[in-house]
């Protein structure tokens, strides 16, 4: 595939993503505000937008086999964790913005714990093991197994975790 291909692959990928959580995001607050079709609709569009990233990621081949999409995720999460919320850390604070250097240091927290749940699903590829998985809606962290009394990362009650279906 061309470079120019590959980059507005990339591109078109990016922005989708963003039009797919902006349009939940905006379907929530419209159930929220109490207008229920138009939450349905921003779901519709989010969903559309979704298909659009699906395609975009297999023509760029990014998704591969289970094993190698495995490996994959485990090395971005640790990057993401070492290297690009650091800086993102570090430009919030210089800049004063303490509420999005929260935000940042959290999800760098969380995403060593990501990591762990893609090695430890690695080191038991072949088992197929069965468990539950519980999201903290407030920073990301997820609870392997069974959620926390209180969030390990931003100390969030039990009920704000949310199990994944």
């Amino acid at each position: 595939m061309g470079e120019k291909t590959q980059a507005g692959l990339k591109l078109a990928f990016q922005g989708e993503a963003e039009a797919f959580f902006r349009n939940t995001a905006y379907a929530e607050r419209a159930a929220k505000d109490g207008y229920p079709q138009i939450a349905h609709m921003f779901r519709a569009i989010a969903d559309a937008e979704a298909v659009h990233c699906r395609n975009a990621l297999r023509l760029r081949g990014v998704v591969q086999d289970t094993e190698t999409n495995l490996k994959a995720a485990f090395e971005r999460e640790l990057m993401a964790k070492n290297e690009k919320y650091p800086a993102l850390i570090k430009d919030a604070e210089e800049e004063g913005e303490r509420p999005a250097a929260l935000i940042f240091s959290r999800a760098r927290d969380v995403e060593e714990f990501h990591a762990n749940i893609y090695k430890r699903a690695l080191d038991h590829l072949m088992e197929e093991r069965q468990t539950k998985y519980y999201v903290c809606s407030v920073c990301g962290y997820i609870g392997d197994g069974e959620a926390p009394d209180e969030c390990p990362i931003c100390q969030a009650a039990k009920e704000k975790f949310h199990e994944v279906a």
